[in-house]
Protein backbone atom coordinates (compact mmCIF):
# COMPACT_ATOMS: atom_id res chain seq x y z
CA UNK A 1 0.00 0.00 0.00
CA UNK A 2 1.42 3.58 -0.91
CA UNK A 3 0.60 6.23 1.25
CA UNK A 4 2.89 8.98 0.21
CA UNK A 5 2.12 9.35 -3.55
CA UNK A 6 0.41 12.65 -4.66
CA UNK A 7 -3.54 11.92 -5.56
CA UNK A 8 -4.41 9.03 -3.53
CA UNK A 9 -5.26 10.46 0.13
CA UNK A 10 -6.53 6.91 0.94
CA UNK A 11 -3.28 5.44 -0.35
CA UNK A 12 -3.09 3.13 -3.39
CA UNK A 13 -2.35 -0.74 -4.22
CA UNK A 14 1.42 -0.43 -5.42
CA UNK A 15 0.68 -2.90 -8.15
CA UNK A 16 -2.68 -1.05 -9.06
CA UNK A 17 -0.42 2.12 -8.92
CA UNK A 18 2.02 0.83 -11.64
CA UNK A 19 -0.43 -0.53 -14.23
CA UNK A 20 -2.69 3.07 -14.12
CA UNK A 21 1.16 5.00 -14.61
CA UNK A 22 2.08 1.91 -17.81
CA UNK A 23 -1.46 2.71 -19.39
CA UNK A 24 -1.00 6.67 -18.88
CA UNK A 25 2.36 6.34 -20.90
CA UNK A 26 1.33 4.01 -23.19
CA UNK A 27 -1.85 6.43 -24.14
CA UNK A 28 1.09 9.15 -25.02
CA UNK A 29 2.92 6.33 -27.25
CA UNK A 30 5.16 4.36 -24.95
CA UNK A 31 5.93 0.99 -26.31
CA UNK A 32 6.40 -1.46 -23.16
CA UNK A 33 7.98 -4.67 -24.28
CA UNK A 34 8.57 -7.61 -21.71
CA UNK A 35 12.04 -9.36 -22.51
CA UNK A 36 15.48 -9.98 -20.81
CA UNK A 37 18.56 -7.71 -21.21
CA UNK A 38 21.24 -10.00 -21.56
CA UNK A 39 24.33 -7.27 -22.28
CA UNK A 40 25.36 -3.99 -22.89
CA UNK A 41 27.88 -2.08 -24.74
CA UNK A 42 28.23 1.75 -23.03
CA UNK A 43 31.29 2.73 -24.84
CA UNK A 44 30.13 5.10 -27.31
CA UNK A 45 26.79 6.46 -28.64
CA UNK A 46 24.25 4.71 -30.19
CA UNK A 47 24.66 2.44 -27.91
CA UNK A 48 23.63 -1.28 -27.90
CA UNK A 49 21.75 -3.47 -25.34
CA UNK A 50 21.31 -7.22 -26.51
CA UNK A 51 17.68 -8.18 -25.83
CA UNK A 52 16.68 -11.83 -25.78
CA UNK A 53 18.84 -11.97 -28.75
CA UNK A 54 18.83 -9.21 -30.35
CA UNK A 55 20.11 -5.95 -30.89
CA UNK A 56 18.62 -2.42 -30.07
CA UNK A 57 20.22 0.89 -29.99
CA UNK A 58 19.66 4.42 -28.55
CA UNK A 59 21.00 7.13 -27.78
CA UNK A 60 19.68 7.42 -24.19
CA UNK A 61 19.00 4.75 -21.90
CA UNK A 62 17.56 5.12 -18.38
CA UNK A 63 18.64 2.11 -16.18
CA UNK A 64 16.22 1.22 -13.43
CA UNK A 65 16.51 -2.66 -12.96
CA UNK A 66 16.06 -2.34 -9.50
CA UNK A 67 17.55 -4.49 -6.72
CA UNK A 68 17.01 -7.83 -5.04
CA UNK A 69 16.38 -9.27 -1.47
CA UNK A 70 19.32 -9.69 0.55
CA UNK A 71 19.94 -13.38 2.04
CA UNK A 72 20.67 -14.07 5.41
CA UNK A 73 22.75 -16.39 3.59
CA UNK A 74 22.01 -19.55 5.61
CA UNK A 75 22.03 -23.12 3.96
CA UNK A 76 18.50 -23.49 5.76
CA UNK A 77 17.31 -20.17 4.60
CA UNK A 78 18.26 -21.71 0.71
CA UNK A 79 16.70 -25.03 1.27
CA UNK A 80 13.16 -23.50 2.72
CA UNK A 81 12.81 -20.52 0.17
CA UNK A 82 9.21 -20.87 -1.10
CA UNK A 83 8.74 -23.68 1.38
CA UNK A 84 8.12 -21.41 4.13
CA UNK A 85 10.85 -19.20 3.40
CA UNK A 86 10.26 -15.86 1.48
CA UNK A 87 11.32 -12.11 0.89
CA UNK A 88 7.91 -10.84 -0.25
CA UNK A 89 4.43 -10.59 2.38
CA UNK A 90 2.17 -8.91 0.06
CA UNK A 91 3.12 -11.81 -2.69
CA UNK A 92 2.90 -15.11 -0.07
CA UNK A 93 1.46 -13.58 3.03
CA UNK A 94 -2.20 -14.94 2.32
CA UNK A 95 -1.10 -18.25 1.50
CA UNK A 96 -2.84 -20.95 3.45
CA UNK A 97 -0.26 -22.46 5.23
CA UNK A 98 0.53 -18.61 6.74
CA UNK A 99 -3.04 -18.39 7.61
CA UNK A 100 -3.87 -18.58 11.91
CA UNK A 101 -0.34 -18.76 12.17
CA UNK A 102 2.99 -17.72 14.13
CA UNK A 103 4.98 -15.92 11.61
CA UNK A 104 8.29 -14.63 12.11
CA UNK A 105 9.60 -11.61 10.27
CA UNK A 106 13.34 -10.36 10.21
CA UNK A 107 14.23 -6.47 9.91
CA UNK A 108 14.36 -2.91 11.67
CA UNK A 109 13.81 -1.04 8.94
CA UNK A 110 10.84 0.35 6.81
CA UNK A 111 10.13 -2.66 4.40
CA UNK A 112 10.15 -4.92 7.92
CA UNK A 113 7.36 -2.94 9.42
CA UNK A 114 5.32 -2.88 6.64
CA UNK A 115 6.03 -6.90 5.89
CA UNK A 116 4.92 -7.23 9.90
CA UNK A 117 1.87 -4.60 9.60
CA UNK A 118 0.44 -6.61 6.28
CA UNK A 119 1.05 -10.34 7.52
CA UNK A 120 -1.13 -9.24 10.76
CA UNK A 121 -4.16 -9.53 8.33
CA UNK A 122 -3.26 -13.48 8.11
CA UNK A 123 -0.90 -14.26 11.23
CA UNK A 124 -2.32 -15.24 14.49
CA UNK A 125 1.34 -13.80 15.61
CA UNK A 126 3.93 -11.80 13.86
CA UNK A 127 7.26 -11.74 15.41
CA UNK A 128 10.20 -9.06 14.12
CA UNK A 129 13.32 -10.11 14.92
CA UNK A 130 16.13 -7.13 15.02
CA UNK A 131 19.48 -7.58 15.59
CA UNK A 132 19.22 -3.77 17.70
CA UNK A 133 17.04 -3.12 20.57
CA UNK A 134 15.20 -0.13 18.69
CA UNK A 135 13.40 -0.14 14.78
CA UNK A 136 15.35 2.02 12.23
CA UNK A 137 12.54 2.37 10.75
CA UNK A 138 11.12 6.04 9.99
CA UNK A 139 9.26 7.22 13.17
CA UNK A 140 5.55 6.99 12.32
CA UNK A 141 6.21 3.40 10.54
CA UNK A 142 7.75 2.26 14.13
CA UNK A 143 5.09 3.65 15.93
CA UNK A 144 2.53 2.03 13.82
CA UNK A 145 4.24 -1.25 14.38
CA UNK A 146 4.97 -1.56 17.75
CA UNK A 147 1.49 0.07 18.72
CA UNK A 148 -0.07 -3.19 17.00
CA UNK A 149 -1.22 -5.86 19.68
CA UNK A 150 -0.44 -8.60 16.99
CA UNK A 151 3.35 -7.90 16.55
CA UNK A 152 6.07 -9.08 19.16
CA UNK A 153 9.39 -7.36 19.06
CA UNK A 154 12.20 -9.62 19.16
CA UNK A 155 15.17 -7.53 19.91
CA UNK A 156 19.20 -7.55 19.93
CA UNK A 157 18.23 -11.21 18.12
CA UNK A 158 19.78 -12.55 14.96
CA UNK A 159 18.57 -15.99 13.06
CA UNK A 160 21.23 -18.35 13.35
CA UNK A 161 18.72 -21.12 11.31
CA UNK A 162 15.58 -22.03 10.19
CA UNK A 163 14.10 -25.50 10.65
CA UNK A 164 13.20 -27.67 9.47
CA UNK A 165 14.94 -28.96 6.38
CA UNK A 166 14.02 -32.67 7.23
CA UNK A 167 10.56 -31.90 7.26
CA UNK A 168 10.82 -30.08 3.74
CA UNK A 169 8.70 -26.70 5.56
CA UNK A 170 9.53 -24.29 8.57
CA UNK A 171 8.40 -25.23 11.83
CA UNK A 172 10.76 -22.52 13.92
CA UNK A 173 13.61 -20.29 14.19
CA UNK A 174 16.95 -20.60 16.15
CA UNK A 175 17.76 -17.26 17.25
CA UNK A 176 20.53 -15.82 19.16
CA UNK A 177 21.05 -12.72 21.60
CA UNK A 178 23.57 -10.75 20.43
CA UNK A 179 24.24 -8.73 23.27
CA UNK A 180 24.30 -12.08 25.89
CA UNK A 181 24.79 -14.58 23.26
CA UNK A 182 21.84 -16.77 24.87
CA UNK A 183 20.06 -18.87 22.10
CA UNK A 184 16.20 -18.87 21.61
CA UNK A 185 13.86 -20.80 19.58
CA UNK A 186 10.66 -19.90 18.05
CA UNK A 187 7.95 -21.79 16.38
CA UNK A 188 6.08 -20.64 13.29
CA UNK A 189 4.90 -21.40 9.85
CA UNK A 190 6.78 -18.97 8.09
CA UNK A 191 9.94 -16.27 7.78
CA UNK A 192 9.88 -13.49 5.81
CA UNK A 193 12.88 -11.59 5.62
CA UNK A 194 13.05 -8.41 4.87
CA UNK A 195 16.96 -6.93 5.86
CA UNK A 196 17.81 -4.77 2.40
CA UNK A 197 18.59 -4.96 -1.10
CA UNK A 198 21.21 -6.23 -3.16
CA UNK A 199 21.49 -3.17 -6.45
CA UNK A 200 21.00 -5.27 -9.87
CA UNK A 201 23.97 -3.53 -11.40
CA UNK A 202 26.14 -6.91 -12.14
CA UNK A 203 25.75 -5.91 -15.94
CA UNK A 204 26.97 -2.76 -15.81
CA UNK A 205 30.01 -3.11 -14.03
CA UNK A 206 33.21 -2.03 -15.48
CA UNK A 207 30.75 -0.01 -17.61
CA UNK A 208 29.63 2.77 -14.91
CA UNK A 209 31.06 3.81 -11.47
CA UNK A 210 30.16 1.86 -8.91
CA UNK A 211 29.98 2.33 -5.15
CA UNK A 212 31.38 -0.54 -2.68
CA UNK A 213 27.99 -1.51 -2.42
CA UNK A 214 27.60 -1.54 -5.96
CA UNK A 215 25.04 1.30 -6.75
CA UNK A 216 25.93 3.75 -9.42
CA UNK A 217 27.50 6.66 -8.45
CA UNK A 218 25.75 9.38 -9.80
CA UNK A 219 27.39 12.72 -11.16
CA UNK A 220 24.40 15.09 -11.11
CA UNK A 221 20.72 14.52 -10.20
CA UNK A 222 20.11 11.02 -12.22
CA UNK A 223 23.15 11.31 -15.10
CA UNK A 224 26.06 8.60 -14.67
CA UNK A 225 29.38 9.17 -16.11
CA UNK A 226 28.44 8.12 -19.50
CA UNK A 227 26.33 11.02 -21.61
CA UNK A 228 23.14 10.33 -22.34
CA UNK A 229 22.82 7.29 -19.78
CA UNK A 230 20.48 7.63 -16.64
CA UNK A 231 19.43 5.89 -13.61
CA UNK A 232 16.74 5.31 -11.36
CA UNK A 233 15.01 4.46 -8.56
CA UNK A 234 17.06 1.14 -6.62
CA UNK A 235 20.45 2.14 -8.56
CA UNK A 236 20.99 5.31 -7.30
CA UNK A 237 24.27 5.49 -4.83
CA UNK A 238 26.01 8.95 -3.87
CA UNK A 239 26.67 11.34 -5.87
CA UNK A 240 29.92 13.35 -6.81
CA UNK A 241 30.20 16.99 -5.59
CA UNK A 242 30.98 19.78 -8.09
CA UNK A 243 34.65 19.36 -8.29
CA UNK A 244 35.39 16.21 -6.49
CA UNK A 245 36.18 12.75 -7.31
CA UNK A 246 33.50 10.66 -5.27
CA UNK A 247 31.51 10.11 -2.86
CA UNK A 248 30.08 12.91 -1.57
CA UNK A 249 26.48 14.11 -0.80
CA UNK A 250 24.21 10.69 0.04
CA UNK A 251 21.02 9.94 -2.09
CA UNK A 252 18.42 8.27 0.41
CA UNK A 253 17.59 4.61 -0.90
CA UNK A 254 14.75 2.28 0.56
CA UNK A 255 16.15 -0.17 3.35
Amino acid sequence: MVENFPGFPEGVDGFELMQRMQQQAEKFGARVKLATVEAVDLSRPPYTLTVDGETVQTQTIILASGASHRHLGLESEAKLEKKGVTYCATCDGALPAFRNQPLVVVGGGDSACEEALYLTRFASVVYLVHRRDQLRASRIMAERTLAHAKIKPVWDSVVTDILDVKQDKVTAVRLRNVKTGAPAELACAGVFIAIGHVPNTELFRGALDLDENGYVILQRRSATRVPGVFVAGGLCGSRVPPGGDGGGHGVRRGD
